[in-house]
């Protein structure tokens, strides 16, 4: 599994990668966290307002900071 977090390096961006990171601990899952901070890259995606994540090339959240208990949900249905 890859997990990219899109954005510029923001708060916002930081918060996400952190949640993400303990959302992935919570639940026993190995996976690469990789920072995408290219406007160009992120535009690739989609994505209009970061910050973005994307679980194996997939947009999964965009334009806001999910709780760790909903990052959870997000990576249990994608993993399932």
């Amino acid at each position: 599994m890859i997990i990219k977090v899109l954005g510029s390096g923001c708060l916002n961006c930081k918060t996400l990668e952190q949640r993400t990171a303990e959302a992935m601990k919570k639940l026993n899952i190995e996976a690469t966290i990789e920072k995408v901070t290219d406007y160009q890259q992120i535009a690739t995606y989609g994505v209009m307002r970061t910050p973005g994540l994307v679980i194996d090339n997939k947009v999964i959240v965009q334009g806001r900071v999910p709780t760790v208990e909903q990052i959870q949900e997000l990576l249990t249905s994608h993993v399932a």
